[in-house]
């Protein structure tokens, strides 16, 4: 048995107000492409970037998921945190007809999609993210309080048969792993959860990290984002992950890279270097580029200026001795900024001393109470 691993997809999402669709759409054509060395395709998460995604967004899944079951692959699905459990569960009985499986809204129950190959069956379990707010109306209890004790109370519920191999997909923080711009965690690490928490499975398809990794096992994996989306990804490798299952305790993982429409990078030196025909002669300048100014003095007009040799320039900053001895704070340009980190950024600015660890983690809480309910 053969799976393609991919996460964290994030249909829709802009870089500084750039579209990025049709970026996503070359990545999904390979997709495809790849999907012809696998017996089935697993999506760990974070389809969208947003909780209601654009029109746009939503047709061009529409017609990944369509060709995709035209090839005869069944996909496993699940939500992350970026996604609507509800809106993605949408039809899900009918598409599970096509081959298509989406994880419904997680209710306690799980029931694996069983796969069958030369060796037996292969269970694959479906846990959309999950977090504690989501089981206090299952738990009645009301222990549970952090992802750990949420996620190994999901766990438990499931009907795992160790003779058979089981193959957990899930989005998750897992304690240990690298973290890019792309990710955040809580206060007191209570998003984390522990790999051991995934003994009993052959393999473990993980999303919400962007940088993809093994974390302890090597059959414990985050494929990462099959795209660039901030600008400490830019040195990654992108792709996706194909699993073979054979007998019972053998699995092997290769990494299929994907390339990028345009690609993403940071380049830094003063503007007469980075203008001079020597340097960018041999680069690709339609890339998505992020610069660092090293002059001293600002150069007028240099956003402008710079876009005439990098037309698809995200963000510019200055790197030098005054903005080092200022520490002035300046929102990255070119980054969609968190709400948390809007409120960090004015916090500093009006009082010149960064938010505690007692006033992040409070703010945190009522920011998660405030989005609870977005649509």
């Amino acid at each position: 048995m053969r799976l393609l691993h991919l996460s964290d997809l994030h249909l829709g999402k802009r870089l500084n107000g750039c579209s990025l669709l049709e970026d996503q759409r070359a990545m999904l054509d390979q997709v495809l492409d790849l999907s012809e060395e696998a017996d089935g395709v697993l999506l760990a998460g974070d389809i969208y970037d947003k909780a209601a995604p654009s029109a746009e967004a939503v047709t061009l899944f529409d017609r990944f998921l369509t060709r995709l079951s035209g090839r005869g692959k069944p996909v496993c699905i699940i939500s992350g945190n970026h996604d609507s459990p509800q809106r993605l569960s949408f039809g899900a009985s009918l598409m599970g007809e096509s081959g298509v499986h989406i994880a419904p809204v997680y209710d306690g129950r799980v029931e694996p999609v069983v796969f069958q190959d030369q060796w037996g069956e292969v269970a694959v379990w479906l846990l959309p993210f999950l977090k504690p707010a989501a089981l206090r109306a299952l738990c009645p209890e009301g222990s549970i309080s952090t992802c750990q004790e949420a996620v190994a109370w999901a766990l438990e519920r499931m009907d795992l048969d160790p003779a058979r191999r089981n193959v957990l997909v899930a989005h998750q923080f897992v304690a240990g792993t690298e973290l890019c711009q792309s990710e955040e965690l809580n206060i007191g690490g209570l998003d984390q959860v522990e790999a051991a928490l995934f003994d009993g499975f052959d393999y473990v398809a993980l999303g919400h990290i962007h940088t993809p990794q093994q974390v302890g096992r090597e059959t414990v994996r985050y494929c990462g984002s099959p795209l660039k989306y901030s600008a400490s990804e830019a040195g990654q490798t992108k792709g996706a992950l194909l699993v073979t299952l054979e007998e019972k305790g053998k699995v092997t993982v290769e990494q299929r890279p994907i390339r990028p429409l345009h690609d993403l990078v940071c380049l830094k030196g003063s503007y007469l270097e980075l203008t001079d025909r020597h340097f960018y002669q041999d680069r690709d300048r339609e890339d998505y580029t992020y610069i660092t100014l090293t002059d001293e003095e600002d150069v007028p007009q240099a956003m402008g200026k710079l876009r005439t040799v990098y037309p698809n320039l995200l963000g510019l900053r200055y790197d030098n001795a005054r903005t080092r001895t200022r520490q002035e704070v300046s929102a990255p340009t070119g980054e969609e900024q968190r709400p948390l980190e809007l409120l960090e950024r004015f916090y500093q600015t009006q009082n010149n001393r960064p938010l505690s660890d007692e006033q992040r983690a409070y703010a945190k809480t009522l920011l998660d109470e405030l989005w609870e309910g977005e649509p």
